[in-house]
């Protein structure tokens, strides 16, 4: 995509991410790359999946959380931190925050995966739950930033969090070499704005292909028209997609950096999710499976004999939410 602004104007450089990727080695696992004959076959293509449900915390979310959390001066590590999230996010943050001694308070909605909010729980989070149906979280969040002085984390909408999560693709790119494509699930668009800069910097020819739920099409309509559209608690099994927008950092770097974009229904998602399973023997949850959904339906076109990369961005699902899913099918 050309864009009248210079990559140095923009709000995250390949140079955020580089010092990204020093503050996580020794930290954030360095996450396998699985390949497999029969997606090859399927597709045409010869296809690399980054697993970043092998991630701590079950997502490639501690990335941005840590790097984040990381750079905070003294006296803010002692307030501590606050967030919102429908799960990884949560978990990443009070995971960081365990880790590096830092108290953090986390907003999730009531009806948040029950996997994630144990999860949560178990990493030191202390928890407030509000109804998405009556409540902002941002502003939630917000006030209770303001009360206890604590300092704001978001999800995606922050240079700390999208460079670290930019780490994700470096890592994929360095291994495997050049790609043609790289399919990346996308909510807030802190992953792939991240994996964009990675895969434009280390593999130039690569197309950058940003792959979210249909009932939360809200990045993909902001990409075609070029202006910021909302979603408002899209109805999708895809919870981590559930975001309102992309933000302020997150969508000029879309703009810049990403080449296509296009939506996966609910149904082909847990196909995915699905085939993922039984293929690959790898758990991956239906954000997680955004990307190979976007392949394996061919939502792009994907030339003949292709590299193509795949985020799986995580694999927190609560088995009876699948067992619910795989018997809605048809």
């Amino acid at each position: 995509m050309s864009s009248p602004v210079t990559d140095s104007e923009l709000p995250v450089t390949y140079a955020d991410v580089a010092g990204a990727a020093q503050r996580l080695a020794g930290r954030a696992r360095t996450t396998p790359v699985l390949t497999s004959r029969h997606v090859d076959r399927r597709t045409g293509a010869q296809v690399f999946f980054k697993c970043e449900n092998f991630q701590r915390a079950g997502a490639f979310k501690f990335r941005g959380a840590f790097n984040a959390l990381s750079q905070l001066g003294t006296q803010e590590r002692e307030r501590g931190v606050i967030t919102y999230s429908s799960g990884n996010h949560a978990q990443a943050v009070a995971l960081a925050g365990q880790m590096l001694g830092i108290p953090a308070v986390i907003v999730m909605p009531q009806d948040a995966p029950k996997v994630k909010l144990e999860a949560t729980r178990d990493y030191g989070g202390e928890l407030v739950l509000y109804d998405k149906r009556t409540t902002s979280r941002e502003d939630l969040a917000r006030r209770i930033a303001g009360d206890r002085g604590l300092t704001l984390i978001p999800p995606y909408d922050h240079p700390h969090i999208v460079s670290g999560q930019a780490t994700a693709a470096k890592e994929l790119i360095d291994e495997v070499g050049a790609l043609d494509y790289l399919f990346v699930p996308v909510g807030g668009g802190g992953l792939i704005s991240g994996c964009a800069i990675s895969a434009h910097r280390l593999s130039p020819a690569c197309r950058t292909i940003g792959i979210e739920p249909e009932a939360g099409d809200d990045a993909t309509r902001s990409f075609r028209t070029k202006t910021l559209q909302t979603c408002h608690n899209p109805d999708t099994i895809a919870d981590g997609a559930r975001t309102p927008s992309l933000g302020t950092v997150t969508f000029p770097l879309v703009l810049r950096y990403v080449h296509d974009m296009a939506t996966v229904s609910d149904a082909e998602l847990v196909s995915a999710m699905l085939f993922l399973w039984e293929r690959m023997k790898i758990v991956v949850e239906p954000t997680g499976a955004l990307g190979a959904a976007g392949l394996l339906e061919r939502k792009v076109a994907v030339p003949r004999g292709a590299r193509v990369g795949v985020i799986l961005s995580g694999g927190n699902v609560d088995l009876r939410d699948l067992c619910r899913w795989l018997g809605e099918r048809p």
